[in-house]
């Protein structure tokens, strides 16, 4: 298991250094195929300003039935400003590609999905400043801070 320290130290300055971006590649290219848990998937976005595909591993938040991704970093990474500049468009990858739309979440309404989150991506922990049982009123003052995206459609390909 990794430790906090090193987890911050792979993402530094809100930015995947270079063993991260091997690391997620690796992720990205498991979650793909469809062989890990039904919470870990890939994320395929194009990019706003180059027009390619990236592809992140990504762990899916579920509230209510409802599915959810987080930015673990925060607000200014590149997967959130490239989803926000395509309307919400994207792929989820895992066996089969599809079409969704993604709905940013009000910050008001972000507390449930941030801890639910916390509670299936160890991985985050290290980056969000609030303990996975900690009450949920911890979560609200934090909640502008982390983009929560709703997944509300299935589009198809």
């Amino acid at each position: 298991m990794l430790s906090p320290n090193f987890r911050k130290w792979l993402y530094r300055g809100q930015r995947p250094n270079w063993i991260a971006r091997i690391m997620n590649r690796a992720w990205a290219m498991v979650a793909s195929s469809g062989i890990t848990s039904n919470f870990v998937e890939t994320l395929e976005v194009i990019g706003r300003k180059s027009g390619r595909i990236f592809s992140l591993p990504v762990v899916i938040a579920v509230v209510d039935s409802q599915r959810y991704l987080v930015s673990m970093l925060g607000e200014n990474v590149q997967w959130v400003l490239n989803v926000r500049a395509a309307g919400g468009k994207a792929v989820m990858h895992s066996g089969r590609r599809t079409a969704i739309q993604l709905e940013e979440v009000p910050t008001d309404q972000r507390a449930p999905i941030l801890k639910a989150y916390l509670k299936r991506a160890p991985g985050a922990r290290a980056h969000v400043p609030v303990d996975k049982d900690a009450p949920l009123v911890e979560f609200e003052k934090i909640a502008a801070d982390y983009p929560v995206f709703h997944v509300v459609s299935n589009l198809g390909l």
